[in-house]
């Protein structure tokens, strides 16, 4: 076959036709058309996102306390800002983050199994009212906690006075607070999820004599792990960052968290500590970067899931 080919190619006939197989040479155009400019795109947004990260680490190196010479990254490299931070006695930094990590933990367990609750009994149930009350949360979301920091604050100063315990400056009160703030949106997103767990299911539940409480703690919170992992994280996330209802209802600095403690360092134009800051502000980093290689796998599934429901 290759000799014919040949043949007719020596007599004045066309060459032969590309094979299947053979690649054509490597265009940098071409490549950059078609696949190049997201690869441009993808390194742009990296270091846009990570520049924060980079400049906070170098801040925190730097021997010195102040934001300027920090400019040049990694100019100077040093643990004092570490080392300050962690044996000040003026600075409780360790009972801010073990404040942090409980009131952290603590709700992100509370909002996962008081929405789990709320969602299963929206999807697996029928009942009056049902159709009101998911409209109610979708509503009560328009509106930002930021809007109710003074009535939030009035509020627990009344309570105060008669459960002192739950009231203002105390942890528990906080705790309550941020579960009233973020149970609605929790209590939606797992109810997307539970609606694409087959009922069929449950209704063979049902038939071996299982009632709704065993259904849902051994077969549903099981199926509906990645939402669960997802709620749990975004609600550690957020009170880890939170500062605006943690310095209104806390107020002794033993009670504080990270947020409201580490504005402290800064809040004093004329005495700030930015490398002192950004040292508690990398350490602060650290569970919620472990939580979140942790329940990675989770992550995209349960974010997706359920969003076509």
């Amino acid at each position: 076959m290759a000799a014919a080919l040949d043949t007719e190619a020596g007599r004045g006939g066309r060459p032969p036709a590309r094979m299947a197989g053979t690649r054509r040479p490597f265009s940098f155009g071409r490549w950059f058309k078609a696949t190049g400019w997201r690869h441009l795109v993808a390194v742009v947004m990296l270091v846009f996102a990570l520049f924060p990260i980079v400049f906070v680490i170098s801040s925190s190196l730097n021997p010195h306390g102040t934001l300027t010479g920090s400019n040049a990254l990694f100019s100077q490299i040093g643990l004092e800002s570490y080392v300050r931070i962690l044996t000040d006695p003026q600075v409780p930094y360790t009972q801010w983050f073990a404040n942090t990590l409980l009131i952290a933990g603590v709700n992100a367990v509370a909002s996962v199994f008081l929405g789990a609750l709320a969602a299963y009994s929206f999807s697996r149930m029928r009942f009056t009212g049902r159709r009101f009350g998911l409209v109610t949360i979708v509503v009560v979301q328009m509106f930002p906690q930021m809007l109710a920091v003074v009535a939030i604050f009035l509020l627990m100063s009344s309570i105060s006075d008669w459960f002192p315990a739950i009231g203002l400056n105390t942890q528990i009160g906080l705790m309550i607070v941020y579960l009233g703030g973020a149970l609605g949106v929790n209590t939606f997103l797992m109810y997307g999820f539970f609606n694409t767990i087959p009922a069929s299911i449950d209704e063979a539940a049902k038939i071996d004599g299982a009632g709704h409480a065993r259904i849902f703690f051994t077969i549903i919170l099981r199926l509906a792990a990645p939402i669960l992992a997802v709620v749990a994280l975004l609600s550690f996330i957020f009170t880890v960052n939170e500062f605006a209802v943690a310095s209104v209802i806390l107020i002794d600095s033993d009670k504080q968290t990270l947020a409201v403690g580490l504005y402290k360092l800064v809040s004093n134009p004329r005495y700030a500590d930015w490398s002192a800051f950004s040292a508690g502000a990398v350490m602060a980093a650290l569970p919620v970067v472990a939580l979140f290689l942790w329940l990675q796998k989770y992550i995209v599934g349960g974010l997706t899931a359920g969003a076509v429901k």
